[in-house]
């Protein structure tokens, strides 16, 4: 049954993996291998020959040879609830988080970033958008900031050539933001929500490794001949400003309120959930005072609830959520959370750090290998890393804050900058652009791969400073 079950998710991350060859949406075999998981290991739980203590993180004792099997499906539902609890955390914060970045965008906000340009240069602007992004990732995560950048990209670099390699290293920008914030990137949040991390321990060690893996492509790009000289001026440039006289209030209230989140976590020790309701409430607040001043009936017989969901700034940010990120994330995370309760997981991680401890510097704790995780961020560029990430929840259990926690954010957050497929903000960037895969792999891999060496190297350093 357990070779069933390992069967089942194979083909589902090859088929995730494949999305876009088989033109059939990631969310759907990841929704799917969850079901059918659970479904297998409910139907053969007295098969099993060990079960995984998620809350201890250890096998329990004699699960194989129990003959109780009201007991075991007792577990199995405490269990699947337990996952299902932690699973729902990271969902409810990241709804929390878009519908705020949806506010700003309905306020028109992001706009007020296009009014701080005023080069015409290509490698001022260059930097201008690698310095934005790194910013702008490590507060609305990494795809939110490539969508605002690459939308405002489109309204000042006309010439569809010459973007693509500023979209390209925005990519690498974003993710290496992302990297050094607990807020900045999914796999990062996951880390951070499952208490393997804290915000100021994160950024100590990332912050200066993710600057090197932006900075380095950068600079190199810098002497690059696409970016020599000036932009061609175009008679479609805009130089009007927000369409609301509220953007630049939204924008930085929004921002902030997101900011706060560590903050509230730190000072209350809630989950950070709860203090993402509370910066969403106090931004629908404002977003619902801010818009009554333009409410008005677009048709006499329109009813007055109708009017207040159309005109709603919180329900019109509420129907542009990515619903199906959020359903590939349930899916994706309760699928790994299977495999992690039969302690497969666990065994895998045993054997791995038995058989490659000798390779490379070791990690302080447990003697995992720096190459491994290496290796986790190189795979990241061709696998999704946020199951990658959740297999590592599941397989170390080494104390928060340990080094390794650390690496992994790193490695996995900037691995997939190498491929354009390999993380969300290069998937976007390709939608929104049409960039060729083969195009990003010769002229923008080799830029990431340098990056990511150079911020592990710097990693390495930090390391032993701190």
């Amino acid at each position: 049954m357990e070779t069933l079950i390992i069967t089942v998710f194979v083909v589902g991350y090859l088929a995730i993996t494949l999305e876009h060859n088989l033109k059939i949406d990631k969310l759907i075999p990841a929704l799917i291998m969850m079901a059918l998981s659970w479904a297998l290991i409910s139907l053969g739980i007295d098969n099993f020959s060990q079960w995984f203590d998620s809350a201890n993180h250890a096998l329990l004792d004699n699960f194989g040879t129990a003959n109780d099997h009201e007991g075991k499906m007792h577990l199995l539902e405490e269990t699947l609830l337990h996952h299902l609890g932690k699973t729902a955390e990271i969902l409810v914060f990241l709804l929390g988080a878009m519908t705020i970045v949806e506010i700003i965008d309905y306020f028109d906000g992001f706009s007020t970033i296009k009014s701080f340009i005023r080069t015409k240069s290509k490698v001022k602007i260059l930097w201008f958008f690698g310095v934005m992004a790194f910013i702008l990732s490590a507060i609305i995560d990494n795809l939110t900031a490539t969508i605002v950048l690459i939308s405002i990209l489109q309204k000042i670099v006309h010439q569809r050539d010459t973007r693509i390699w500023y979209a390209g290293l925005i990519i690498i920008a974003a993710n290496a933001g992302g990297a050094w914030s607990p807020i900045g990137d999914v796999t990062t949040t996951m880390l951070w929500i499952g208490d393997k991390v804290t915000t100021l321990n994160l950024i100590k060690y990332l912050f200066l490794p993710s600057l090197v893996c932006m900075a380095i492509p950068f600079a190199i790009a810098s002497f690059l001949k696409v970016f020599k000289g000036e932009l061609e001026p175009h008679a479609d440039d805009d130089d009007s400003g927000p369409t609301s006289k509220y953007s630049s209030t939204m924008l930085y209230l929004g921002l902030g309120a997101i900011i706060s989140v560590p903050i509230f976590k730190t000072v209350t020790h809630l989950p950070p959930y709860v203090g993402m309701m509370l910066a969403l409430g106090v931004v629908a607040i404002f977003a619902e005072l801010y818009s009554s001043a333009k409410f008005a009936l677009t048709s006499i017989d329109l009813e007055e609830s109708d009017a207040y969901a159309h005109h709603s700034p919180v329900h019109h940010s509420l129907s542009k959520i990515e619903m199906p990120s959020i359903l590939f994330f349930l899916g994706i995370l309760m699928a790994v959370a299977a495999l992690e309760s039969l302690g497969l997981l666990f065994n895998f991680a045993t054997s791995l750090q038995d058989t490659m401890p000798m390779l490379g510097t070791e990690l302080h704790g447990e003697g995992v290998s720096d190459v491994v995780v290496l290796l986790l961020g190189v795979a990241s560029a061709v696998i999704d890393n946020v199951p990658l990430v959740a297999a590592s929840l599941g397989m170390f259990s080494e104390p928060i804050d340990n080094e390794l926690w650390h690496f992994i954010a790193y490695s996995a957050g900037t691995g997939g900058s190498m491929l354009i497929i390999g993380s969300a903000a290069g998937v976007v960037a390709m939608g929104m652009e049409k960039i060729d895969f083969f195009w990003y792999m010769k002229k923008i891999g080799w830029l990431a791969f340098l990056g990511f060496i150079g911020g592990a190297l710097v990693f390495f350093l930090t390391r032993l400073w701190f």
